[in-house]
């Protein structure tokens, strides 16, 4: 179970990673167009809002993979406990206040991975 809880855990850290980069960096390509149903117009207004909420998705990413590698295993444990918190918060969030979505695509993922941590 240990290496299924890391697993889990790193592909929750590397999709936020991957919203990082769509906020921050690609925010106005086609790519991030069509991922967040903007047009061009509403990407470029939003820009700054993007980069912002991108660099928190980074947060995110950031203290899940402190919680992997702190070198103390049971408060790596309560790091990623905190982190897949804020993850499902965020997502139930995003779910309810910006499309439906968001509660599979990044709650989902968060709440296997917090279980998979639990059950350790």
């Amino acid at each position: 179970m240990f290496i299924i809880a890391i697993v889990l855990v790193g592909l929750v850290a590397l999709e936020h990673i991957y919203i990082l980069c769509l906020e921050m960096f690609l925010w106005t390509t086609p790519k991030s167009l069509k991922t967040f149903g903007m047009t061009k117009e509403a990407a470029l207004s939003s820009k700054v809002l993007a980069a912002n909420q991108g660099l928190y998705n980074g947060f995110l990413a950031a203290g899940l993979i402190w919680g992997l590698i702190h070198p103390n295993a049971e408060m790596g444990i309560q790091i990623l406990y905190f982190f897949l918190g804020c993850v499902i918060v965020a997502s139930i969030y995003g779910g309810l206040t910006a499309k439906k979505s968001i509660l599979l695509i990044q709650g989902l993922p968060a709440v296997l991975a917090l279980l998979a941590v639990v059950i350790l």
